[in-house]
């Protein structure tokens, strides 16, 4: 899609875990506007024109093009190089009560434009967290509590303050069992039933895998970028997304339909974003600390499932 420009009027994210602040979503949820630098567009306009990119699209959140915004943008905020917002798709607003999850992926977070000061304090952070070791970190995660009702925040600190060996109770903390009842009574866990956790862990590690088996055939380096996964809260609507896919044992005409269609009613979602440091790297291979990072995920992801036969 070539990009275009228009203005709307929006509103601040409130679901957002990750990322540098300032993003809006439209008044209707479906789209999100964020800052972003000239390389981040370019990034999002060549992804929809090279036909060895394309591959990750299905991947990634869909580009809108770019907006001039009225209403809360603060314009003092803005990066100086930054153009007027790129419009990207909302993940998160067809869920009822969204999880969410970013991981930052890779083992370098600098990339040829940082200052050497920059470059020190990057380094310092991927030694002092989980990045290096496994190249992936948890940036910050939301997690509902079908009992109160209240969505429960688990800031950045968290991520930078733990240990790799720790990284499995973190996961454990973002997909966490509940018990069938556990809602009218009050009692046990706020998470969601074992039935329903585990056939959406497992959707989730399929899709990982998918991503990791098609960015590791692509030469970019991922400065910065995260892995974001998303899966419903809400109990009824997790049951019925789940119920609905059982029902579709549907034959290989029925198989070609909308693949958009498909995916919405998936009661979880898994994408690649924050593409601001992200460039091709022609004859240099695929990042391997962006793979490392995924490779871990998929084993973090594996052991959660596992701690629920």
């Amino acid at each position: 899609m070539s990009s275009t420009t228009s203005t709307i009027h929006a509103k601040s994210l409130t679901s957002q875990v990750g990322g540098h602040p300032g993003v809006l979503t439209t008044e209707d949820g479906e789209l999100l506007i964020k800052p972003a630098l000239h390389h981040e567009l370019q990034f999002y306009q060549q992804l929809q024109s090279d036909p060895i990119l394309s591959s990750l699209l299905p991947y990634i959140p869909k580009f809108f093009g770019t907006l001039k915004l009225e209403g809360e943008l603060d314009e003092s905020k803005v990066q100086e190089q930054a153009i007027p917002s790129i419009v990207l798709e909302n993940i998160t607003n067809r869920f009822t009560k969204p999880n969410i999850l970013d991981i930052k992926l890779g083992t370098i977070f600098y990339d040829d434009r940082a200052s050497p000061e920059k470059v020190a304090r990057m380094i310092e952070t991927a030694k002092n967290t989980t990045s290096l070791e496994t190249g992936m970190r948890l940036t910050g995660f939301q997690v509902h509590d079908n009992i109160t009702g209240q969505a429960v925040n688990t800031p950045k600190s968290y991520g930078k303050s733990i240990k790799a060996a720790d990284l499995l109770v973190g996961m454990t903390k973002f997909f966490p069992e509940g018990r069938e009842g556990s809602e009218a009574s009050g009692e046990g866990s706020s998470g969601l039933p074992r039935a329903f956790l585990r056939p959406i862990l497992e959707g989730i590690i399929r899709d990982v895998k998918e991503i990791r088996e098609t960015f590791g055939e692509l030469e970019l380096r991922m400065v910065g970028g995260s892995l974001l996964i998303v899966y419903e809260a809400d109990w009824d609507k997790a049951k019925e997304a789940l119920e609905n896919i059982d029902k579709e044992e549907v034959d290989d005409e029925e198989e070609d339909e909308d693949e958009d269609e498909d995916e919405k009613g998936l009661p979880f979602a898994v994408k690649l974003i924050d593409f601001a440091h992200t460039k091709v790297v022609t004859g240099e291979g695929p990042d391997e600390g962006v793979l490392l990072g995924i490779d871990s995920t998929i084993r973090l992801l594996n052991e959660r499932l596992l701690q629920l036969l």
